[in-house]
């Protein structure tokens, strides 16, 4: 096929929207039907607000009702919670949605009756692509997208205790995000009074781990303007958490991830290995298993660990295994990344420490990390300079002459601790063409330095 941009990455398919709208997304909603073998029934449509996704969405549409099968639409809705709406009636899903990366991109998201596919679900997706037209059938589509919201918002109906966040200033920083009235509604069910911020009706990209974006500028002053506790949104399809602290700092996803799986009560955390090493000095945890970066990966390293099970990315998103229990009931396993989870269990475990989101934080034996990531940076080339990196021990040395390099985990990208006891991680990423560089510093000042100084090298190097 000559779908040249469209590739699975970390979580989903990816590419320009271009190249994606029409035959494109048809055959890859086709052979993701054949490849689940799904001979009848029902299929679950959700999307993001982006200005392709309904077009693309009404393509997956046809290439359903074309394979004999039925389209429900959940309309604009958080990834879980489609989901969790699909699973619930044991039948297939798709979200239309670019999540984080750029207007001028989209993807689509695959779920089997049993939850999100696995990367031998992607490969079995790519080889059961065909070139063969797929038809362009427009019939009538059920609607179920109130009700997909409902069941999403009665999961966290229970999950705290009654007005638990009463007394609690909220901001949500609505932007296009899919998860802004849920989020909204959610908070104020457990008694927060909610600000809405910033609604935007076109769509903006949000990268809940770029914290340098200008998007975010003006968030610390809408703090202090509106007398917030905090401010809390997600990415674009509701699957990636954001939260910034009365101080006007921002809280970085794995801790957010950690917390939440503190709060959960989890004997065994998976979480990749970008994720912070405080995780496994807090002592919290049985069992801590490290994997690549990607929900399958995680997915995938949840089915083998025992006890009650808390997954989650080093951007937030969390993911519910078997065994979790809150106050005393069930809940249901989620293996798919949530935003809304990790953002109340962390304001709910302040709010019942009696704490302020930053003093929580601050209890945590917590490395310095940060994050930013190279834009517009062709695949090859951070091949490339990876490669090298890897490969060229003289090339490594002298690059990181004025760190030193203790000892390297190449998991996912290439992990530099330092002689120091710091980490530099260089990885490309799998959903955009960027490359990322992660570190943590035993300061703020020491992060600060780190993330300049690999920023300014990767940038060199690839250039």
């Amino acid at each position: 096929m000559a779908d040249s941009s469209l590739k699975f990455g970390t979580s989903g398919l990816r590419g320009l929207a271009a190249e994606l709208q029409g035959q494109a997304a048809r055959r890859y909603t086709a052979a993701f039907l054949r490849h689940a073998g799904a001979g009848s029934g029902r299929v679950f449509l959700g999307q993001d607000f982006r200005d392709s996704s309904p077009a693309i969405a009404r393509d997956c549409a046809a290439a359903i009702a074309a394979a004999g099968l039925e389209p429900v639409d959940c309309g604009t809705i958080p990834t879980p919670a489609l989901a969790l709406h699909a699973m619930a009636a044991g039948c297939a899903a798709i979200m239309v949605t670019g999540s984080h990366i750029p207007a001028d991109r989209n993807g689509l998201k695959f779920y089997l009756p049993s939850g999100e596919i696995s990367k031998a679900d992607e490969a079995g997706v790519v080889a059961a692509l065909r070139d063969d037209e797929v038809p362009d059938l427009r019939g009538s589509v059920a609607n179920e997208a109130e009700a997909a919201a409902e069941r999403y918002f009665a999961r966290f109906a229970d999950l705290l205790p009654a007005g638990a966040l009463t007394g609690w200033r909220i901001g949500v920083f609505e932007h296009s995000t899919v998860a802004r009235d849920l989020l909204v509604r959610i908070l104020v069910h457990f008694g927060a009074d909610v600000v809405g911020l910033d609604r935007r009706d076109g769509f903006v990209a949000v990268d809940t781990e770029a914290f340098g974006d200008a998007i975010f500028a003006p968030m610390a002053g809408w703090v202090t303007q509106h007398k917030l506790d905090a401010i809390v949104s997600a990415d674009g399809d509701g699957d990636r958490p954001l939260l910034m602290d009365r101080n006007g700092d921002f809280v970085r996803g794995d801790v957010l991830g950690l917390l939440a799986a503190q709060s959960l009560g989890a004997d065994s955390v998976v979480t990749p290995v970008t994720s912070n090493s405080a995780i496994e000095r807090t002592g919290f945890f049985r069992n801590v298993v490290r994997t690549r970066v990607g929900s399958p990966y995680v997915v995938e390293a949840m089915a083998g660990a025992s006890g009650a099970v808390v997954g989650f990315e080093a951007n937030g998103g969390t993911f519910v295994g078997e065994g979790v229990r809150v106050g005393g009931q069930a809940l249901p396993p989620l293996a798919t990344r949530d935003a809304v989870l990790p953002i109340l269990c962390v304001l709910g475990l302040a709010a019942q420490q009696g704490k302020a989101v930053d003093e929580l934080v601050a209890s945590l034996p917590l490395q310095y990390a940060l994050a930013d990531r190279l834009q517009n940076v062709p695949s090859e080339r951070s091949a490339d300079f990876l490669d090298r990196l890897r490969e060229d021990e003289d090339y490594a040395r002298r690059l990181f002459a004025p760190h030193g390099i203790a000892s390297l985990s190449d998991i996912d990208g290439l992990q530099f601790r330092t002689a120091s006891g710091d980490m530099v991680h260089f990885r490309a990423s799998g959903n955009a063409p960027e490359l990322r560089c992660y570190v943590e510093g035993s300061t703020p000042a020491i992060a600060r330095e780190l993330l300049a100084w690999g920023m300014n090298v990767a940038a060199k190097e690839v250039s």
